[in-house]
């Protein structure tokens, strides 16, 4: 095996009798080098797409979030936020009411989501760094507040510091609808502005308002329930044995999700997206490596005097095969190291110095240039990959090696 390797060395570096051979050499390891880097490169700025999500996502959703799995409300919310915060490694639990409302602001309406938080909810989140106007604020002793998505303020025509108050409107959940006063069909609230908020995520800002718990839970008639309790975690906390630990305390009937599974559906997109770029990137290597194959073909033809010598002197035929196959396997190889240092370059430079900038309005945008993180994982599936492609192009390179050697006999 060693003078095998050695000689399909040797064929790769030396100088070929026929330039053509040479020039198709060069252009077989380009071909894999160049997509290689693709790869990574591709891949690395999905990564750093979904770790952008992650990021952004991270600032509102809570890191541990509870709700009923039966049901809309956990029924006794204030009971089981007492129960969670008795858990070793939770730092804070607040409960939240969530549902569909109409919010009228002089002749502008529109459906929201409101959201029922109390006053201590920027504690557990990172929600007064996404305020682009105003301030987060739900009481100021007199008077209750509400901090809008940026599009319920744009639609509402509403800003804070206007003295006109945000009309809440939601149906009863209970009683029967009296056809000769249908107003009386709703529950009414009415409130000021305080801030908008922004957080480039049109799930969070195209309908979105915080306002006081107490008014939400008013609106919808949740007078100890909750639809959802929020945990932070403390500094250092095991997010899995805490996760854990409220399971045990609040039993079967409620649902304990992390982060990433609270935004499953989101990630998972990002990663079908990355896995079918990745294949039809794979697909482009496999048409590369073609090269491979006319490569090593011209080269069969040029040694065919030193084939003759290495089976005058004892040589096997699955022995000069072997050289060949080897050949082959150092092209994909030699394209594959070189393609992954490229790639890591590249990839590197766009981390520092952003070169490739997104064709987009930079004031709608939350990063400028296209985001990378190299994830070492898939930087080892590519060199499989190459090196897979690679030795199965050789092996198809063998059976014409063979066909060659039974016809010289």
């Amino acid at each position: 095996m060693n003078w095998t390797l050695t000689v399909a060395w040797r064929y790769l570096v030396s100088k070929k009798a026929h330039k053509a051979v040479n020039i198709i050499s060069i252009i077989s390891v380009l071909g894999v080098m160049v997509t290689t880097a693709a790869l990574v490169c591709v891949l690395s700025v999905f990564n750093g797409f979904r770790g952008m999500i992650m990021g952004r996502l991270a600032m509102l959703d809570p890191e541990v979030a509870v709700t009923a799995t039966v049901g809309k409300a956990i029924v006794n919310g204030d009971s089981a936020v007492a129960a969670i915060k008795a858990i070793p490694g939770v730092a804070e639990a607040v409960p939240v009411v969530e549902d569909q409302a109409l919010a009228i602001f002089a002749d502008y309406q529109m459906p929201v989501r409101l959201k029922g938080v109390p006053d201590s909810y920027a504690r557990i989140n990172s929600m007064d760094s996404l305020i682009v106007d105003g301030e987060f604020m739900l009481h100021d002793g007199v008077s209750p507040y509400a901090v809008l998505g940026v599009g319920p303020a744009l639609s509402l025509h509403v800003r804070p510091g206007f003295l006109r108050m945000i009309q809440l409107y939601a149906p009863k959940r209970q009683g029967r609808v009296n056809l000769a006063n249908p107003m009386g069909s709703f529950r009414v609230d009415s409130l000021f502005a305080s801030g908008v908020f922004q957080l480039q995520q049109n799930s969070y800002d195209a309908d979105l308002i915080y306002v006081p718990l107490d008014m939400a839970r008013m609106l919808f008639d949740y007078p100890t329930e909750a639809t959802q309790i929020e945990v932070k975690l403390a500094p250092g906390a095991n997010e899995k044995e805490v996760m854990e630990g409220i399971k045990d305390a609040l039993g079967s009937n409620y649902s304990v999700k992390n982060r990433l599974m609270q935004q499953a559906m989101a990630f998972k997109m990002v990663n079908i997206e990355k896995w079918m770029a990745f294949l039809l990137l794979a697909f482009i290597l496999v048409i590369a490596t073609f090269n491979v194959i006319s490569t090593l073909t011209l080269l069969i033809i040029e040694k065919d005097r030193s084939i003759s010598t290495f089976l005058s002197m004892g040589a096997s035929g699955r022995q000069v095969s072997r050289i060949f196959v080897t050949e082959g396997w150092l092209i994909s190889l030699v394209g594959a190291v070189s393609g992954i240092v490229l790639g890591l370059v590249l990839c590197l430079c766009q981390q520092q110095f952003g070169w490739l900038k997104l064709n987009a309005d930079p004031s709608a945008v939350v990063v400028y240039a296209y985001p990378v993180e190299v994830v070492w994982t898939d930087v080892v599936v590519v060199f499989l990959l190459v090196a897979a492609v690679g030795l199965l192009t050789s092996l198809v390179t063998s059976l014409t090696m063979r066909r060659r050697l039974r016809l010289s006999k």
